[in-house]
């Protein structure tokens, strides 16, 4: 396959050894062959799963890959195939790959999420809060007093002592924050806290934490957590599984040291 670029003033031909040249150049190779592994992988544990699919199936998955890729009709699939530089049995080994990647996650973790969820569901707990962080810890705790004592407010406060100018703007709400985005000094505090509670000065490696706890937000194991669930899971058993792989690398490159740039 090649691609020409024309313009009124010269014409650029593109082959498939230029593009993987490119690749190369731009040090793109280990992520790449990362997931030509992971692809290899999830290939050989359908098959030794037995999982099959239905033509329904397919054609269920094209449906929702051209409304993800927002592929309105037929005008608009070809030029996303041209541009990606994709034939339709490009498109439709596309289709079939993600399929069986999700038909496998489900196989390997799907009876294994709720006794995963009750095992951790502290991980998955929120908390809606509002944060300051300071530099100096005897400032943080002169701020706390008098946040507490009402000499100023906490959007006050946030309005003086934080730099980032949304969250400045925002009086320092950050929203619902997820405990395993939290530090872990934070996180101890915020979880043990009551709402509407102002945490004392949270000292780490950072900085001085200023917490305002608005709402602890405990999560049910609905559809969305469950499909996290088991992506967390299958991460972490793609990671285990390339970790017992040996690969054989055939790209040419340097095989001794020349001198050159060296």
């Amino acid at each position: 396959m090649s691609q020409t670029l024309s313009n009124s003033s010269q014409t650029i031909t593109i082959t498939q050894e230029d593009i993987f040249h490119q690749v190369k150049l731009a040090c793109q190779i280990p992520e790449t062959i990362e997931k030509i592994v992971e692809r290899k992988i999830i290939i050989s544990a359908v098959e030794a799963a037995g999982i099959e699919t239905t033509k329904e199936e397919l054609q269920q998955a094209s449906d929702q890959m051209r409304v993800i890729s927002q592929l309105k009709d037929a005008e608009a699939t070809w030029a996303w195939l041209e541009k990606y530089g994709l034939s339709l049995d490009d498109f439709e080994e596309i289709v079939y790959f993600t399929l069986i990647s999700r038909k496998l996650i489900n196989h390997l973790f799907a009876e294994q999420v709720e006794p995963y969820f009750y095992e951790h569901q502290l991980d998955y707990a929120g908390a809606i809060i509002y944060e300051i962080v300071l530099d100096d810890e005897d400032e943080a705790i002169e701020l706390f007093y008098e946040i507490q004592e009402g000499d100023i407010s906490f959007q006050e406060a946030a309005q003086q002592y934080i730099q980032d100018t949304e969250l400045r703007r925002k009086g320092g709400y950050r929203g619902k924050v997820n405990r395993t985005e939290m530090k872990p000094e934070v996180s101890a505090a915020v979880f043990a806290a009551m709402p509407s509670q102002l945490l004392k000065p949270i000292i780490t490696a950072d900085g001085v934490y200023l917490v305002l706890v608005e709402e602890i937000v405990k999560l049910e194991l609905d559809k969305k957590l469950r499909q996290k669930i088991m992506l967390d899971l299958f991460s972490e058993w793609l990671e285990q599984q390339k970790e017992q792989v040996q690969i054989v690398n055939q790209i040419g490159g340097f095989t001794e040291k020349d001198g050159r740039l060296l």
